[in-house]
């Protein structure tokens, strides 16, 4: 969904013009950008939090050349959903099919219960 969309759908929902619903969204998206400048974190109750997180630095090798790199610390910002949000997006990924359990198959479980009866003598 792009940030054009999400004012189509305000501007619908709310009856202010497209415009209108823009500056919305841009003083919006401006607030959170100037209070994670300014070092503070902001919470949306029900939807989540942005933060920012300390990277360290690291020597990590260049996945094109393999020579190593490195990669300075620094300060990135950061979300973490609610546990509201997850709950809510899980959901609707549940009601139109979309999630996929990753449990074990019958398959794989015949295949550990047959290495569980092998006797491996060392």
């Amino acid at each position: 969904m792009t940030k054009a969309e999400i004012v189509n759908i305000i501007a619908k929902g709310t009856g202010l013009t497209k415009i209108e619903s823009g500056a919305v969204v841009d003083g919006f998206l401006a607030t959170i950008g100037y209070a994670l400048q300014s070092g503070e974190h902001v919470e949306l109750r029900g939807f989540g939090t942005f933060c920012l997180r300390e990277r360290q630095e690291k020597h990590v090798a260049n996945p094109r050349t393999g020579k190593m790199m490195h990669i300075p610390h620094r300060v990135v910002p950061d979300f973490k959903p609610s546990p509201q949000l997850k709950a809510y997006v899980l959901e609707g990924l549940k009601k139109s099919g979309k999630f996929v359990s990753k449990t074990v198959t019958e398959k794989q479980t015949d295949i550990l219960s047959e290495l569980d009866n092998l006797n491996i003598d060392e």
